[in-house]
């Protein structure tokens, strides 16, 4: 008979099992639940939204702390916006925290380890080490303190259901090729232009256009359209290629906003129209044409002059047709129409 080890049947006991599966089941739902209440922008949830307004107030406090801490005048307050800094900046690092602890339910389709290796490389991810790492390690760098504004843009929605931060994502991912061509062109023409203007301008001012790079900053606030001030030809021959590359800038700068204002147009049209679609899905209904059916013979000019029908496709035989005004409709067509007099069949369950 094998020794009994003490504490052996108490481990291997269905109680001591079933309390451990329950305890895990536990832990599982508290971290789904915990996941739920950390995501952005999940309003259906009462804990989830008013976490992200805590978030909000939690960020906004953080940056009016960090503002007002560059005024002189602020000096005998300087104690107090420090420990609102440091107490922002402690929640920063708790969320982080908890979204890497819960990143499994992100990406549910990796494991855990891959999962929060993902989230810690993903955009969010890193904006959220950001936020936390200068105040702790860089704190000289400011800037990089700044990038915590970048996440209100994840709490403030416009529409319910369309973000406008997310329209303007999906823009620039559509767009990407024609405005990379677009920068391109104004890279091209910055840098000919500068060249151009440095070996016209610097024998007459060898100061000011000392080297090219001089010459790319006149270029750039000239094709920018910006025109500082602070560096401009003289010449004659530089005046008159300044006017030229002038009337470029004006252009080219053209170029990429207009591709970005299309690519606006574009997404709202299509959420106009699928809206619309959605609407009328009930008023689209196929018709079997038959030999004594009033509309067999007639052209679709015909069945459209009164208004009250609008057939949009002709399934005839194993062909599409498309209802030109001049087709006629044969016996055993389909029709697909649009109409506000359509009465749907209920199913039968």
């Amino acid at each position: 008979m094998p020794p009994i080890v003490p504490g052996s049947f108490l481990l291997s006991s269905p109680l001591f099992s079933h309390d451990i599966k329950e305890g895990e089941f536990l832990q599982k739902n508290f971290r789904k639940r915990l996941f739920d209440i950390i995501q952005i922008g999940n309003t259906g949830d009462l804990p989830s939204l008013a976490f992200d307004w805590f978030i909000v107030t939690v960020i906004i406090l953080n940056i009016l702390s960090m503002i007002l801490l560059t005024f002189d005048e602020l000096a005998p307050f300087y104690a107090v916006l420090h420990g609102v800094e440091i107490g922002t900046v402690a929640v920063f690092a708790v969320e982080y925290a908890l979204r890497i602890w819960t990143a499994d339910y992100l990406y549910p389709e990796r494991s855990k380890l891959s999962a929060r290796l993902r989230f810690l490389l993903s955009y969010d991810g890193v904006v959220d080490l950001l936020t936390i790492l200068p105040f702790y390690f860089l704190d000289g760098f400011i800037v990089f303190r700044m990038l915590r504004v970048v996440r209100i843009f994840h709490l403030f929605r416009i529409n319910a259901q369309y973000d406008s931060f997310q329209v303007i994502t999906t823009v620039i991912k559509e767009k990407r090729n024609q405005i990379f061509s677009s920068v391109f062109i104004i890279l091209v023409l910055m840098l000919a232009s500068s060249l151009t203007m440095y070996g016209v301008e610097h024998e007459a001012q060898p100061e000011l256009f000392r080297n090219a790079f001089s010459g790319i900053w006149w270029s750039m606030s000239t094709l920018l359209t910006v025109g500082y001030g602070d560096i401009y030809p003289i010449t004659t021959v530089g005046k008159a290629l300044a006017i030229l590359i002038a009337f470029l800038g004006v252009g080219t700068v053209a170029i990429p906003t207009g591709i970005i204002s299309a690519g606006f147009v574009e997404q709202y049209t299509k959420k106009e129209q699928e809206s619309i679609r959605l609407h009328d899905i009930s008023k689209v209904g196929e018709i079997q044409i038959e030999a004594e059916h009033p509309y067999c013979g007639k052209q679709i000019a015909e069945l459209h002059a009164d208004g009250t029908v609008q057939v949009l496709l002709i399934l005839r035989g194993g062909l599409t047709v498309l209802p030109t005004p001049e087709v006629c409709v044969e016996e055993n067509d389909i029709l697909v129409i649009h109409s506000g007099n359509i009465k749907k069949k209920k199913r039968k369950k």
